[in-house]
């Protein structure tokens, strides 16, 4: 699982088979503290999320078929699989080192 946040929605006028119905979101991973987490990619919504929307992804093929419950229709990598309301972590529960990671 992926924490991200959705930043766009991708329009396509002509889609393959079994993308026909769907909205695809560009997320952007991040990090706890909402710092950036990585480059964003393109993920198909299962849950009505929308821009600004911190989500769970899951890119696993067959994970996310079966959240879109899909198994066998059409191929796909990554899909929003729930909303997060909110973020709680402590980040000094992290181990010593990882600390000293984000401190430098």
């Amino acid at each position: 699982m992926i924490l991200a946040k959705v930043i766009g929605n991708v329009v396509s006028t002509i889609k393959t088979t079994g993308y026909e119905s769907r909205k695809i979101l560009i997320v952007q991973p991040v990090n706890p503290d909402g710092t950036s987490g990585g480059k964003s990619f393109l993920a198909v919504d299962a849950v009505q999320a929308g821009p600004g929307d911190n989500v769970i992804v899951m890119e696993e093929g067959g994970s996310a078929r079966l959240i879109l419950q899909e198994p066998d229709t059409f191929t796909i990598k990554s899909v929003v699989a729930g909303i997060v309301d909110e973020i709680h972590y402590d980040p000094y529960s992290l181990n010593p080192q990882e600390i000293v990671k984000q401190q430098v």
